[in-house]
């Protein structure tokens, strides 16, 4: 189930484990002042968290970001729910016209088979590369 909570410390602990723990990001990258303005999903399967994503709303843009799903949970087409739902809440929010998305390198093609195409250069975040995509909403 893919929920929007307003408690997001469950979403957080996912980050750690997912983006510091398992990928060394450092939690200043990754834990930022954004959260709190910013919508938060999360994915549960029996009641544990198993995946999360967050958005941001800058101007008719949609911003989908902070994309990750615990690794027994890869494949099973838990990120490609989590990012469809988003998109759904993006098509409900007035004056936005497009979905943006940072993705690492190792993604893309991922998010490519959902609709996003990459645009721009590559770019360095977080010690990691990554490719700007978007979709039309």
């Amino acid at each position: 189930m893919i929920s929007i909570v307003t408690d997001y410390a469950p979403c957080i602990t996912l980050r750690r484990q997912i983006f510091i723990k398992e990928q060394g990001i450092a939690e200043a990258d990754e834990i930022d002042d954004l959260d709190p303005e910013a919508t938060h999903l999360l994915a549960t399967i029996d009641n544990q968290p198993v995946g999360t994503a967050r958005i941001l709303i800058d101007g008719a843009v949609g911003q989908i970001g902070r994309i990750c799903v615990v690794p027994e949970q890869r494949g099973t087409g838990l990120g490609a729910a989590l990012v469809n739902v988003s998109m759904d809440y993006l098509r409900d929010q007035p004056g936005l016209t497009h979905a943006k998305l940072g993705a690492q390198d190792h993604a893309i093609g991922f998010y490519a088979r959902l609709g996003f195409v990459a645009t721009g250069p590559f770019y360095d975040d977080a010690g990691i590369p990554h490719q700007d995509m978007i979709r039309e909403l």
